[in-house]
């Protein structure tokens, strides 16, 4: 039976077992929107602007194992979307996206809504398409899915003409795909396992380092097993928060910019460092240089050959699937701790208490007030009261990082955020997507008063699809980071950082159908809280108004290493 490309596109998503797509139509992709129309097994979401389609199909993906979907139309569609598909391509994210184009005779013409789709995302997306011929389409969406969730996952983008979606072939859609070009590798070298096995056991001050990789693996239960077989320290990145249980002792918290002392010094000065699904970035280990100072041995478990040597020189490379390489690496371990193997108890001893030293510090204290609400309370708040158990989205600044500091991730998948891009305005279309990919969980967005506002007409799609996020905005009248550093690097010169003329967020709330609450009192925050998330069935937004001065502490500057840390504003 032969089908349109728009059928045979539709027909394709539903063999994938696609439940949720997340879109905006226009004229290129109307043939497409006819089709989703006449079904009912995928679920079409329109969003109000197509980059919060990308940022939800991207976090329907993060919290949920599968992979996320997303169409726009061509042109300003597809150029609304590019902020979107970079964020997902830094934080190595699942996805497909589908974007219509100009009938192909047009194409080159500056035809109406026509851009260069595939030359505009190339660096941005793991792979893209452009197909011009309807029978390439099935084996086409075929390879899209295979590479975006293979090797190290990520964006992948089909560009469709329109005439393709109207031309008709006969459908079927392929069992499986494999591409010459293409094989990325599952399985560890277990010469190279034995050999991180044997430094593992002889380390003196080891330290586990992991990230976004382990999540992405879907390897926590490894991780946690491993770590906990051991009794070494470990740390996660933003990334990597809740791939392991940050309620356990042997969790030192994050590492890097914003992270704690303790863990930060770890780091610097462990003898044995196992890095797993980590990529040493810049806001991770601060300066190279000064992070090579003290010699160590790095063992580095990565599924991209590439992200190894990249910016630290390691000494045990092992490439493969995180959670293949742990279970061979559990495995090898437990051989040898049968055969008499042991790690170093009295080094190890000394190790701990080194820590605990250094923890003693408790960085992460800040002083309370009876009169400002302190963000970090908030935060701290809305953790006790979920119980710790709720998914967390977050936008990028001060709220973020208080986020990732305060509120205790003890599962994978509940942190997400944008890290690698950095994109503020992604917290509510992220909250969106989470809970149509997890409809009865508890799901809180926390923001600042500028983040929210890049997406705010997001508030529109909660409410026609009824989507009871919470919303906690964190109002400090500022561009909260940039004010922090102009403090720290710029003289106090606050250049075009304060938020001047903010609207009334209890009434826009309530304009889009709403609860809306402020508060602006110390005692007020758990009560109210505990109204929103008493109201199950409606999105709350909770307007915050916090202490204008605080700023997120310990912080590493640009440039300087990792043990070079700012405690506090005494240290400036």
């Amino acid at each position: 039976m032969e089908m349109t490309g728009a059928e045979i596109l539709v027909r394709c998503l539903q063999e994938e077992k696609i439940e949720h797509l997340f879109g905006y139509p226009g004229g290129a992709v109307l043939y497409i929107y006819d089709e989703i129309f006449k079904q009912d097994k995928v679920k079409h979401i329109l969003v109000r602007h197509e980059q919060a389609a990308v940022h939800a199909a991207d976090a329907y993906s993060r919290s949920s194992k599968k992979t996320g979907v997303c169409i726009v139309t061509s042109g300003p569609g597809l150029t609304n979307a590019v902020t979107g598909i970079a964020t997902a391509y830094m934080d190595s994210i699942p996805m497909v996206i589908i974007s219509g184009q100009v009938p192909t005779h047009a194409i080159g013409l500056d035809a109406f809504q026509e851009c260069d789709t595939v030359g505009i995302t190339r660096p941005c997306v793991k792979h893209n398409f452009l197909v011009k011929d309807v029978k390439d389409l099935a084996t086409t969406v075929k390879k899209a899915f295979h590479i975006a969730q293979t090797g190290r996952p990520g964006p992948v983008l089909i560009d469709v003409p329109k005439d393709v979606t109207r031309d008709r072939c006969k459908f079927e859609y392929p069992a499986s795909v494999s591409m010459r070009s293409y094989n990325p590798v599952v399985k560890g070298h277990s010469g190279q396992i034995k050999k991180a096995v044997q430094m593992i056991l002889s380390a003196e001050r080891p330290m586990v380092y992991t990230g976004g990789g382990v999540i992405l693996a879907n390897a926590s239960e490894e991780l946690n097993e491993f770590v906990d077989l051991l009794g070494y320290p470990c740390t996660n990145t933003l990334m990597g928060l809740g791939a392991y249980r940050a309620s356990d002792k042997k969790f030192l918290g994050m590492p890097g910019m914003h992270g704690t002392y303790e863990c930060n010094m770890a780091m610097q000065h462990c003898d044995v460092l196992v890095a797993i699904g980590a990529r040493f970035d810049d806001r991770v280990i601060g300066n190279p240089k000064h992070f090579a100072q003290n010699p160590r041995k790095i063992i580095h478990v990565d599924v991209d050959p590439s992200s190894i040597s990249k910016r630290v020189k390691v000494d045990t490379p092992i490439v493969g699937d995180v959670k293949e390489v742990l279970q061979e690496l559990l495995a090898q371990l437990k051989d040898a701790l049968a055969a008499g193997a042991k790690p170093q108890a009295k080094h190890l001893d000394a190790w701990w208490k080194q820590i605990e030293d250094w923890r003693k510090l408790d960085c992460l204290a800040y002083k309370d007030s009876t009169e400002l609400i302190k963000p970090q309370s908030v935060v701290e708040a809305v953790w006790r009261l979920t119980k710790g158990d709720a998914f967390v989205t977050s936008d990028v600044g001060q709220h973020q990082m208080w986020a990732a500091q305060y509120y205790r991730f003890d599962k994978p998948r509940r942190w997400i955020n944008s890290g690698g891009l950095g994109t503020m305005g992604v917290g509510l279309p992220y909250a969106m997507g989470v809970k149509f990919a997890n409809p009865d969980a508890e799901v809180v967005c926390i923001t600042g008063e500028a983040s929210i506002q890049m997406n705010i007409q997001e508030l529109s799609t909660c409410q026609q699809y009824r989507v009871p996020v919470k919303v906690v905005n964190l109002n400090n009248r500022y561009l909260g980071m940039v004010r922090q550093w102009q403090e720290i690097e710029y003289g106090s010169r606050y250049s075009e950082s304060y938020m001047d003329s903010l609207p009334d967020f209890v009434k826009l709330a309530e304009s889009y159908g709403h609860v809306g609450m402020r508060i602006d009192k110390p005692a007020d925050v758990e009560p109210a809280l505990k109204e929103a998330f008493g109201l199950k069935d409606r999105l709350v937004f909770l307007d915050f108004i916090t202490d204008q001065t605080e700023n997120v502490w310990p912080m590493v500057q640009a440039g300087k290493g990792l043990t070079e840390m700012l405690l506090g504003s005494e240290d400036l």
